[in-house]
């Protein structure tokens, strides 16, 4: 679910913003610029306005502030707490933007959304991570990937529908409340990791949980190994200035400049706004709603072959893989 609703946030924006009716209601200057078709006229120019961009940006900002937050929330309380906290952003944010009567409320809801993927893209990951058998391990966290891939392809079905109906876009701005309240109720029918449990000294607990979850009584070493490596995090001091270290340096550097430019190659920048993209080239409104769900489709299958492939494979032949497939596309 947590992926589920940052894949579709992602992808709705894009078609919610190339639909008539929702920039004649909110972004009238958009929309004038849209019929516009005086010789010369750019047609990325029409989507060039301030307050459309802050629309769409405002989720990404919230979600940067948010996510410092998240790592303190998850730390302190536990997973599960942020889990529910960011579901119950989700859902506050789905119901402003569907029940939106102005920009404000437009917004504001983007920026609980933000808060949302904020808390999630922290709290989802490590649970699975921490939850899950090693033999597995990266399936199960690319099963987070593949459900924001699915979240994107399912943005895009929705808006190729709703496109057609005068009041769509609340459907499509609404309709992620669905799995935000399946994401808070079903995060409080779950067990805290052993690892939150062990940081927050509840051993015996933390025990028990890891022969529930493995199903066997047989956990010494694997649980001694989560209290080693608790205790060693719990003696370190100053640990912002020692990973600049010169000897850490190499994690360092493979930890910023992989997401880094793995963004700078601006795929989600076309997941985004695909819709507002193939407008731009000319499509008709369907076709370029449709062309988005095609790459959604597409972006699907990959993740797809990867969950299968991960644990197989491993790692590195996955990136280096998709680093010259990138390479020859672009």
């Amino acid at each position: 679910m947590g992926g589920l609703l940052f894949g579709y946030d992602l992808g709705i924006t894009g078609g919610v913003t190339s639909m008539e009716p929702f920039l004649r209601k909110f972004f009238p200057v958009v929309y004038q610029q849209m019929l516009d078709d005086s010789a010369g006229t750019n047609q990325y120019c029409k989507f060039d306005n301030q307050l459309l961009t802050l629309f769409t940006s405002s989720l990404y900002l919230a979600a940067l502030i948010a996510s410092f937050f998240a790592a303190t929330t998850s730390r302190w309380f536990g997973r599960k707490p942020s889990m529910f906290v960011g579901g119950l952003f989700f859902l506050i944010g789905s119901l402003l933007n569907g029940f939106a009567v102005n920009v404000e409320m437009l917004i504001v809801g983007r920026i609980f959304l933000g808060f949302g993927v904020g808390y999630c893209n922290q709290s989802v990951p490590i649970y699975l991570s921490e939850m899950a058998p090693a033999k597995i391990r990266g399936a199960l966290n690319i099963g987070f990937q593949m459900m924001i891939t699915i979240g994107i392809l399912g943005a895009n079905l929705i808006n190729y529908w709703t496109s057609k109906h005068k009041n769509g876009w609340r459907v499509s701005l609404g309709i992620g409340a669905a799995p935000a309240i399946l994401l808070c109720v079903g995060s409080l029918c779950l067990e805290e990791t052993p690892n939150s449990l062990i940081e927050r000294g509840q051993h015996v607990k933390a025990k028990t949980m890891l022969q529930k979850i493995r199903g066997t009584n047989d956990v010494d070493d694997e649980y001694q190994d989560l209290v080693d490596a608790s205790e060693a995090a719990s003696k370190v001091e100053n640990a912002w200035s020692n990973i600049a270290q010169r000897k850490y340096r190499p994690q360092l550097t493979f930890c910023t400049f992989i997401p880094f430019f793995q963004q700078l190659t601006g795929i989600n920048v076309i997941m985004f706004y695909a819709p507002v993209l193939f407008t731009i080239l000319g499509f008709g409104n369907d076709a370029s709603l449709m062309s988005a769900v095609i790459t959604g489709g597409v972006n699907v299958v990959a993740t797809l072959v990867s969950v299968f492939c991960v644990d197989k494979f491993g790692r590195r032949i996955l990136f280096l893989q998709g680093g010259v497939q990138m390479l020859i596309s672009q």
